[in-house]
């Protein structure tokens, strides 16, 4: 069913002025962001075209183009919403926690971004894409991602630094690594590698494990 933002948009004979237009067509833009994500998410890469975006939208595919420019600008849009993912599920305060390591700066973006991603059909599918195809869309949107995971690190750690002689790069990475696998290996088969991720005390034990991890470089 079409929305009214949408109705408006495609109605010339409103009588409205350019106020109540623009309005609209921030109503619409926003329509067509939502159908695009949620699109990728239930059926990944393959079924994802202006049409398929269109009908879930329930507009006119024209502004699909007028206002992303086609399928290539909101691929562009969907990876910039990946920056706001990031602000709004890892978010920059350290939640009660005392940060006075860098250790505990990394246990807490570890925990929240193993719940972030837990949480977000949408930013499973991109990883799973990540390690299975090589396009141009992908890789936007997986340097989106690790751009803003990246900033969120620097803004974060301000004048905190690892243990000398540890190469915290590869050690982040390797982490971060470990946290998507766990993920994606739950939703896949609710285990990994013999442990069971279908309960929340399932889920504490992987927790409990990872601060571990953290905790045993960084101390």
């Amino acid at each position: 069913m079409l929305n009214e933002a949408v109705i408006l948009e495609n109605s010339p004979g409103t009588g409205e002025g350019p106020e109540r237009r623009v309005r609209d067509r921030g109503a619409t833009e926003r329509a067509i962001l939502v159908a695009a994500k949620g699109l990728l998410a239930e059926e990944g890469f393959q079924n994802f075209g202006i049409n398929a975006v269109a009908r879930r939208a329930g507009c006119d595919k024209q502004l699909i183009y007028r206002y992303y420019g086609g399928l290539d600008g909101l691929v562009e849009a969907i990876g910039t919403d990946l920056g706001t993912w990031v602000k709004d599920r890892i978010p920059e305060d350290a939640g009660g926690m005392f940060l006075l390591t860098y250790g505990d700066l990394m246990e807490r973006l570890s925990l929240l971004l193993l719940d972030a991603l837990r949480n977000d059909p949408l930013m499973r599918r991109i990883l799973a894409w990540e390690i299975s195809e090589n396009t141009e869309q992908v890789r936007r949107l997986s340097e989106a991602r690790s751009k803003a995971l990246a900033l969120w690190l620097e803004r974060m750690r301000g004048s905190l630094a690892p243990p000398k002689g540890v190469d915290a790069a590869a050690v982040n990475a390797v982490v971060i690594a470990a946290i998507q696998h766990l993920v994606l290996a739950a939703a896949a088969g609710g285990q990994c590698a013999g442990l069971s991720l279908k309960t929340p005390k399932d889920w504490e034990k992987a927790a409990t494990a990872l601060k571990r991890i953290v905790r045993g470089v960084y101390g």
